[in-house]
Parts: C-alpha cells; structure tokens; sequence
C-alpha cells in the first residue's frame, strides 16, 4: 500500500490511512505500507537547500529532502502502534533498498527483502519511506520527485506482493484530468503501456518510473482514492482502476467486462516543459551528439528534438524540450560548450506545453495524428514541435492554450462522458 502527501499532510489524515492500513491487515493480509512526506513538505526543504547554496551538493540535498518521509513514516507507525497493531518503521538503509550513486535521480538496483519478509510474516505491519535508498558508498540516496511510487512498486515486486495500492487524492486514472474536462470518465482498466505514455507526458497520477518498473517485474498496480469514509469496503471492491498487462486487458473484454478497448485511452497535459533552439548550427556529423553528451551525462532528459532542414551554408536549427526545473542547467552547459558546438545562438522558451493523446488502438487505426492537428487548426491553435511513439501523438503549443487544446481533443476523439 503507498500513500501520498495529500494523504499524509497532518495527523488527522495519518490517522485516517492508519485505519485504512489496519482493515488490510485484518482481512488477512500481509502489508507491508510505503509513505510520502506531507504534502508540500519536500518543496518546503527544497526551497531550504536553494537558500543555503544556490549551486546545491546533490549529495547534501538527498540528506534534507529525505527527512519529510522518514518523519510520516515513524508517525505513521506510531499511529498504528496506538491502535494495537505490531508496526515498525524501515529506513532505506535498514533494509536495504541500494541504489546507483545519481543523487537526486538515484535508480534501484538491489533490494534485499528477507528481514522485511520475516517481518512481516511475524505480523507486524512494515512502514516504509518512500522516494530514498542507500548509494554504493552508503550515502543517502533520493530517486527523483515523485519517487515514492517507484519505491512502492519495488517493495511490491520484492516481496512478490499480490497488488500495489497507490492512494492518492484521485480516485483512478481519468481520460483526463477532470478539473480541466468535467466529462472525463474513469477508466477501470488501462494496460501498463497506455499508463507509462500518460505518465510521461504529464499525467499525474503515477510516476514513469514507477509504472516501467511494474511493466517489467509485472506488478498488478491499483489507483485508488485514500479519501473514503471510515467504514469503506476493502480496497479490492472500491472502483479505482488497475494498471494490467495487455493480456489481462484482452481476457478482462473477453470475459464481458464494460471495459470496452478505446482508440484513444487519454490525453494528458504537461506544462512543466521548456524549449531551447540552438541556431546555425554546423550540419556535420557529431554535430548533434556534441549538443546532447553533456545533457546525458547531467542526467538532463531531452524529449521532443526537431533538426531543421540544412541551410545553404551547411548549417541548421536544432529545438529540443528539457524540464523546466532542468533549463537554467541545461542553458550553462550549452553555454560553456558553445564553442566546441559552434553554434550562433541559444533562444530558449518555458511558456510552452505538451499535449498528448494516448491510446493501444492506434496500432491498428490510420488518422489519429490527422485528427488532432485538424482539431487545434480548426481552433487556431499553432503547433510548435510533434513527436510521436508506436501509441502515443504529442505537440507542443503555447501554454496558455493548454486547456482550450485539451477539451477539444477530449471531445473530437469521443471521450466525453454521457451527460
């Protein structure tokens, strides 16, 4: 079971995921509970980190940023101690959960899970901090904002878990976010593919990591809401929504479930992405791995990359989104490297954003990328770049067009649910 900051953010709320936690374990199961920190918290010891050394250790950082969840952790147990249930606290270096020595972006390579096994077999309710690990030469590791999902899903596949049930302030996963289409649907199944495009590329529900993970170890994940009533069925009745394989997709429709396979699944929205345009660069080969190496080795992620047709003298435009919390970096490397790229000059743009429709039944249907640009056109709505994966058809636009561009696809592509 993973709970996430708003369902962390005070006592009052730990109390209610104590309850939660403790019907779990008294309908027979074996539970072993991964927390965020409150909400707002971890920004909160961010800010701390920016105000004591602009140019932060990441080493350091891990340190302070870890402490939000290794506090609800231990409140957590307390809260269940003081129902009667058996519970402890499991730092990630008690366990251990190793990870590789990227601070701030740390992966898990190893989890050792026999103590926590036993633990657990001993009845007692294993609580764990999510989002930290332990580095090769035992500092404090962070796997990234958002990262408590991905630790959710490794204890889960550890111990060979039955399910993982995230909590979060949702209650599934939407054809997209409600607040901004208030006839979006729920959706009971989506396959592992579907959620890890929607994941990354702005849906917020699960991190991508976390999904890829459960992807590969084939971990059964469930979204459900942690704001229930106190005395809500078990989470296996509630009607979040399962994140499946394929296969259990196919053999769920064949078995008459109301889950009927869409063209399109969802369309997500991210706004937390910037744009940078190098110009005149030379169009030689190395050219273009000269502009990305260094990004790479920054551990800087780059999506959407466009190379401009040639110029008469040999040379040519080159746009690529970074995150936005990314660019400051992203533009000192490049300016310290503008040299050896030998390029003119770096424009760079943060009031962009990404819109994306996602869905398995593109494999098998022509016109879904004609479909969306003839919908943004029809609106006015200029497209500035377009990636596109084997499920998957991004653009990016003007940010402030952001929620315009999302409603009319939501309804061009039949999504809106039945008045």
């Amino acid at each position: 079971m993973k709970f996430g900051g708003t369902s962390m953010a005070g006592t009052e709320r730990i109390r209610r995921v104590a309850g939660i936690v403790k019907r779990q374990q008294e309908a027979g199961h074996e539970v072993a509970v991964v927390v965020s920190a409150m909400a707002g918290e971890t920004d909160r010891l961010v800010n701390f980190c920016r105000e004591a050394n602009a140019l932060y250790d990441p080493a350091e950082y891990d340190v302070v940023v870890a402490s939000g969840e290794q506090v609800t952790s231990g409140l957590l147990a307390l809260t269940l101690q003081a129902m009667g249930c058996k519970a402890r606290s499991w730092l990630g270096w008690q366990l251990p959960i190793k990870t590789d020595d990227a601070h701030a972006k740390a992966r898990i390579e190893e989890f050792d899970s026999e103590a926590l096994l036993a633990s657990m077999a001993a009845g007692e309710i294993a609580v764990i901090p999510g989002f930290q690990g332990v580095s090769p030469d035992n500092r404090i590791t962070t796997l990234g904002r958002g990262g408590s999902d991905t630790s959710a899903v490794a204890v889960a596949a550890a111990v060979k878990a039955d399910r993982c049930d995230i909590y979060t302030d949702v209650d599934g996963v939407y054809t997209t976010d409600p607040r901004i289409v208030a006839k979006a649907r729920k959706l009971p199944l989506v396959t592992y593919e579907e959620m890890l495009e929607l994941a990354s590329v702005g849906s917020k529900v699960l991190q991508t990591r976390s999904v890829s993970l459960a992807m590969k170890e084939n971990v059964r994940v469930q979204v459900l809401s942690s704001f229930i009533d106190e005395n809500a069925p078990a989470a296996d009745t509630l009607p979040g929504t399962m994140i499946v394989s394929d296969e259990e997709l196919a053999n769920a429709e064949q078995e008459g479930s109301d889950m009927e396979r869409q063209l399109i699944t969802g369309i997500a929205a991210d706004k937390n992405e910037a744009k940078v345009t190098l110009t005149r660069v030379p169009d030689r080969p190395g050219a273009v791995a000269a502009i990305f190496a260094p990004l790479a080795e920054s551990n800087i992620n780059v999506d959407m990359i466009i190379q401009n047709v040639a110029k008469d003298k040999g040379e040519t435009d080159v746009t690529f989104t970074v995150p936005q919390a990314d660019l400051v970096r992203a533009q000192a490397l490049l300016e310290e490297r503008k040299e050896a790229i030998g390029y003119y000059r770096m424009i760079a743009d943060s009031n962009v954003a990404k819109i994306s429709v996602v869905g398995v039944g593109m494999r098998s249907h022509a016109g879904v990328a004609s479909t969306m640009f003839k919908t943004l056109a029809d609106r006015g709505i200029n497209i500035i770049a377009i990636s596109t994966s084997e499920i998957k058809v991004s653009v990016l636009i003007d940010t402030d067009e952001t929620e315009l561009a999302v409603r009319v696809l939501h309804t061009a592509y039949g999504l809106d649910a039945a008045a």
